[in-house]
């Protein structure tokens, strides 16, 4: 009995030592456009759910389902005596009507409520972000909120044609997460991987979307209150389907990536695609793409390009696909680096050396006809910040009466992990641009040049994304990166976001003090002894110590996160003589997953490059001691030599590194993709591994060669760089 009561006083000071928690600071992603923090109320028995509208309206009952799985996958009761009520209402303001939603405290309840099912949904994700802790710890805030979005359209846009191919389960994961931070678009990539019954040698098996999973994704991201908008190439990029034989007629140049527009074929095949992209994906849009056409006037069109320029030939392509596709009743996006490149005489993304510039009309856009602009939407793109803003990427299409999109980029490609340091200004900045000029719309860009990065490092540059084009204004970087840890992971004691700021450190080192770029893919692969290497060598010799560190530090925030989760239930509680000092878990576990394994490459790059630094000195150490006079040191000279090629030596170091992050690479690239495309990066390892395997053979013999000889080769004949 005794113990009994003692265990029930426990849970009560639980209860109450959580209830003086309500001081802490409330974490929302996105931030409310209007919030009042209130009280903090315990709930240990969890809450009850009312709606009223849910027995009318399918929508509405899916948000309470999917509230109540949120709540009880973190062991919150949905039986409990404190009350949500969900409520639809006719009286909120117009700018409220279509996503807005009010959130209203009372005593022992709090009432959600909006026009619209978007909007009730929306309201939902936010009070599963008031709920602190879990399971009987428990706690909800009694916020008062007014919250409505800044754009019409917040969208990912989602690269499926440089290598991964995401499985539908993580396609699906992928676009719930993102909905319960109020993305309400999800735009997947298309060039070669979508299936096309009409042309079906593009797709390649195992690795393209089929129709049928079209239609499942697009179900399922509706009950989400996200459209999804594919994205097929219609003009440019499109090398993996013309460097088909029977399709080389329609290509700029042989085996090129520019369908080229004075074909009759081209404008058949275009149309035959997005009519059965259209059947797959029956919402409001379509995306043609038509960037980078850098082969355009290079060949089957370069009479016609000498002879009206370059932007006439382009312009009146797209007008022509507009016109082509005009059947399916659909608005088509495109992108705006080429026209707008056009009017400001930037042929960077042109390649064509005929566009000069008194073929150059500031006023070609303008000129397009009326019927194009009501049809099409230019979404403008650039993925770094700009000193000197973003206006001069939208300007051209605003001005010229059309409806502009922005498209910034969460700088993943080609890195071990993103650059935040670039993405987080970037997306902050476009996004403000965006809302100044009335841009209706966001589309975040993944992209996966080398066909490397992994989806679950992306997380950070998306929510943030998900928040600058929700919240009006200028969104704040420093309140995004003290919100992402308890928004996302739940995480309490403030470890992941800094982990993620040692992150940024290990990037803006190598950038802009070792002046070597960022982390990236070709650091991580580079043989640091090649000529290429040796260059990157001398830059980041004085710096690799500090970006370690950063890297090691971030590594050691993660650990320190994860110690403290997962929750201690309530069984465990009353089990226990001691109270949790964190009864949180963590969520999203692969994407902390793909964080360390993201700081391990990083932690990789520097330590790879001293250990060959360490190489080259200790067979100058050798050298040096086989040649010495004196006995004693030339008995060093095995030492010298184990410690390039022993049991704790050097290149088993490398060696061992590169396997192990193999392994790990590969657990997380099965985590969100499907098998196609990653044979060639595991290869990249073997390849990698074998090097060093074959560098050990090499130390070996030479090993031998002294024990037999006491002789060393020179070390040029061991591939050891002399001059550094």
């Amino acid at each position: 009995m005794v113990l009994l009561i003692r265990r029930i006083v426990l849970a009560l000071v639980a209860v109450v030592t959580l209830s003086f928690a309500s001081a802490q600071p409330l974490h929302l992603l996105p931030a409310p456009r209007e919030l009042q923090t209130g009280a903090t109320t315990p709930i240990p028995q969890g809450v009850r759910i009312n709606c009223s509208s849910c027995f009318t309206d399918t929508a509405d009952s899916f948000t309470v389902q999917d509230l109540t799985q949120s709540l009880t996958a973190r062991s919150v009761a949905t039986t409990g005596p404190f009350t949500i009520q969900l409520t639809r209402v006719q009286t909120l303001p117009d700018d409220m009507k279509t996503e807005g939603y009010t959130i209203t405290p009372g005593t022992n309840i709090l009432t959600l409520s909006a026009t619209s099912p978007a909007g009730l949904f929306y309201a939902a994700q936010t009070l599963k972000q008031l709920v602190e802790h879990d399971g009987s710890a428990a706690v909800i805030h009694l916020a008062t909120i007014k919250d409505w979005p800044a754009m019409r359209y917040r969208g990912v846009h989602d690269d499926l044609s440089r290598g991964p191919v995401p499985t539908l389960e993580f396609q699906k994961n992928l676009i719930k997460t993102l909905a319960a931070y109020k993305i309400n678009l999800y735009s997947p990539y298309f060039e070669h991987t979508q299936q096309y019954a009409s042309n079906p040698l593009f797709a390649p098996p195992g690795g393209s979307v089929s129709p049928s999973d079209a239609r499942e994704l697009t179900a399922f991201a509706a009950q989400y209150h996200v459209t999804v908008v594919p994205e097929q190439e219609a003009f440019g990029l499109l090398h993996h389907n013309l460097v088909w034989e029977q399709y080389q007629a329609l290509a700029e140049t042989a085996h090129g990536a520019v369908i080229a527009p004075g074909q009759a074929g081209s404008l058949a095949l275009i149309n035959q695609m997005f009519t059965e992209l259209a059947a797959m994906y029956p919402g409001p849009f379509l995306h043609i793409g038509a960037d980078e056409t850098v082969d355009l006037g290079l060949g089957q069109t370069k009479p016609d390009v000498d002879a009206r320029g370059l932007g006439p030939v382009y312009l009146d392509f797209l007008a022509k696909i507009q016109t082509t596709l005009a059947p399916l009743n659909r608005r088509l996006l495109f992108w705006g680096d080429i026209a707008q490149s056009i009017v400001q005489g930037v042929t960077a993304y042109s390649g064509v050396g005929a566009s000069t510039p008194d073929r150059l009309d500031p006023a070609i856009l303008k000129k397009m006809s009326p019927e194009f602009k009501k049809n099409t939407i230019a979404v403008a793109w650039w993925y770094t910040p700009q000193p000197r803003g973003f206006a001069k990427f939208l300007t051209p299409f605003t001005e010229a009466g059309f409806e502009t999109w922005v498209a910034s980029g969460v700088n993943n490609w080609s890195s071990v992990w993103p650059d935040n340091n670039d993405a987080l200004p970037n997306i902050q900045q476009f996004v403000a641009e965006g809302q100044r000029q009335h841009s209706t719309g966001e589309l975040n860009t993944i992209w996966y040049d080398d066909g490397e990065a992994l989806a679950n490092n992306n997380w950070y540059g998306l929510l943030f994304g998900a928040a600058a084009s929700w919240q009006q204004g200028t969104s704040s970087i420093e309140q995004f990166q003290q919100s992402f840890g308890p928004a996302f992971h739940g995480d309490e004691t403030g470890a992941l976001n800094q982990a993620q700021i040692e992150l940024m450190k290990c990037h803006d080192i190598l950038r802009n003090e070792a002046k070597v770029g960022n982390g990236s893919d070709g650091l991580f692969w580079m043989d640091p002894w090649s000529k290429d290497g040796q260059i990157r060598a001398l830059k980041m010799r004085p710096f690799n110590h500090e970006m370690r560190l950063h890297a090691e530090a971030a590594l050691t925030l993660i650990a320190k996160a994860r110690a403290a989760a997962p929750a201690t239930t309530q069984t465990a509680l009353l089990a226990s003589d001691t109270l949790p000092s964190n009864p949180t878990s963590l969520r999203n576990a692969d994407a902390i997953d793909a964080m360390e394994l993201g700081a391990r490459r990083m932690d990789f790059i520097g330590l790879k490059f001293q250990l060959a630094d360490e190489m080259v000195e200790e067979y100058e150490q050798a050298q040096k001691s086989l040649a010495s006079p004196d006995k004693k040191i030339r008995a060093l000279t095995p030492t010298h030599l184990g410690n390039i090629n022993g049991i704790n030596g050097r290149i088993a170091d490398i060696r061992d590194t590169y396997s192990l992050l193999r392994d790990l690479y590969q657990q997380a690239w099965l985590r969100s993709n499907r098998p196609y495309a990653l044979r060639p990066v595991l290869e990249h390892y073997d390849a990698t591994i074998a090097m060093w395997l074959n560098r050990a053979d090499k130390f070996r013999a030479v090993q031998r060669g002294y024990t037999d000889n006491r002789t060393l080769p020179a070390a040029s004949e061991l591939g050891l760089p002399t001059n550094r």
